[in-house]
């Protein structure tokens, strides 16, 4: 009888542990989701010669692929495999759905039973926090390139945990 209350006790710490969990793995999913409504803002309606805009380091289609890399890096972490590549540039089309294919698998594995390989506070820190950098430098590139972004509230904005691809909802409220 005196295990009973030890086991509830251990019942209760694994159920407040796997709540965290779930928590922080949705919290992390929300934050993909407002880079694929950021990055799909930033690269709708982008004239054909973006890709190739060269005015400040890095092409837009270098940072994208980027981008790409680091979710399939953020992935393989959270497998348990972590396995670097360093991609070249696609085709402007191909690399957007390259982008939004690896963002894809990356939170379809979030949202998974399957057990994160790699600290949650890590993937954020290092992949998620490195993309949503490079998104605002899509945006700003959109502008010195001479086609920029519309402004928008995103305090207000339609994102949703798992929508992760191209197609967003259309703005709430721009400016």
């Amino acid at each position: 009888m005196s295990s009973a209350p030890r086991l509830a006790g251990q019942s209760a710490t694994l159920l407040r542990y796997i709540f965290l969990m779930d928590e922080k793995r949705d919290l992390l999913r929300h934050t993909l989701a407002t880079l694929a409504y950021r990055t799909a803002r930033a690269l709708e309606g982008a004239p054909a010669t973006f890709a190739g805009f060269d005015g400040a380091g890095r092409t837009p289609a270098q940072i994208l692929a980027h981008m790409g890399d680091l979710f399939d890096w953020a992935l393989s972490m959270a497998r348990g495999n972590p396995a670097w590549h360093d991609s070249g540039p696609l085709a402007w089309a191909e690399e957007q759905k390259r982008f939004f294919g690896a963002l894809s698998a990356f939170d379809a594995f979030l949202a998974s039973p399957a057990a994160l390989q790699a600290p949650i506070e890590r993937l954020f820190q290092g992949p998620v926090a490195d993309a949503l950098t490079h998104a605002g430098q899509l945006a700003m590139l959109r502008r010195l390139a001479g086609a920029p972004i519309r402004g928008e509230n995103y305090f207000v904005a339609a994102i949703a945990i798992g929508q992760v691809d191209f197609a967003q909802p259309a703005p709430v409220k721009t400016f």
